[in-house]
């Protein structure tokens, strides 16, 4: 069986993860975010989904949409996992 993930696979789940971020994060603010660990933590999850997702698009998609900044979605990810206390909420 034969398991090709296409990019339209993977647009498809970074739009899922961006559509549930909108829609848990529509009229929070950053107190709110900063004492409700079980939404920051979540919110949280699905940027770094959004960036593996992103990783693994085609080079000629990635090429074709370079207004979307991809070196600063994976540097997001990249602080969230590796310097998780230090994350700036106000830049997330």
């Amino acid at each position: 069986m034969d398991n090709v993930k296409t990019d339209s696979y993977y647009i498809q789940k970074i739009q899922n993860d961006l559509k549930f971020i909108v829609e848990h994060m529509r009229n929070v603010d950053i107190e709110e975010l900063n004492v409700n660990e079980v939404l920051l933590d979540s919110m949280l999850f699905r940027m770094i989904q959004l960036s593996e997702n992103a990783k693994k698009l085609s080079d000629e998609y990635k090429l074709r949409h370079s207004v979307i900044p991809w070196t600063a979605m994976y540097g997001l990810r990249n602080r969230i996992v590796h310097d998780y206390g230090n994350v700036d909420l106000n830049v997330v």
